[in-house]
């Protein structure tokens, strides 16, 4: 453990360390941020706590887990908000539940402001190759904005 850069150990979401990149020069760029990961449904789900300070980091821990402890019903109200906002009209439930099955919840971000799902597009027919579905949720965790992002 960096004295520099402490880690959080946390008992639900296990070690959060700040985050680095190691770049093709071999330089590290430290980000702005800590992470770490769960196993949700048998894959690895990335957790992204924005903040470079670990007590603010330590503030925002309490909504990770309220948002871990609902993840299945934020995750079908964000696939199906994804579905909604991309659909030509109102989706079938047919429609909401493939969208569904096809939206793979990789990352979970949280940010004072606050809480961004990123999805993959499992079987490449919704999104083009590189970018992704985001669902932003306010810190009321009610859907505010639907992005794409590459």
């Amino acid at each position: 453990m960096s004295t520099q850069h402490p880690t959080i150990e946390d008992p639900e979401l296990g070690i959060l360390s700040r985050a680095e990149t190691t770049l093709d020069d071999g330089d590290v760029v430290t980000h702005d941020w800590y992470s770490g990961a769960l196993t949700v449904d048998g894959r690895e789900l990335e957790v992204m706590i924005d903040g470079a300070d670990i007590d603010a980091v330590g503030a925002l821990i309490p909504r990770v887990h309220a948002v871990v402890a609902d993840l299945d019903g934020i995750r079908r109200r964000a696939s199906e908000a994804i579905i909604t906002h991309f659909s030509d009209g109102d989706p079938s439930p047919t429609e909401l539940e493939e969208g569904a099955g096809d939206l793979v919840l990789d990352t979970l971000e949280i940010t004072d402001d606050a809480t961004v799902l990123h999805f993959t597009d499992s079987c490449g027919r919704h999104f083009p190759e590189g970018y992704w579905p985001a669902v932003h949720l306010g810190v009321d965790g009610q859907i505010g904005e639907v992005t794409v992002e590459g």
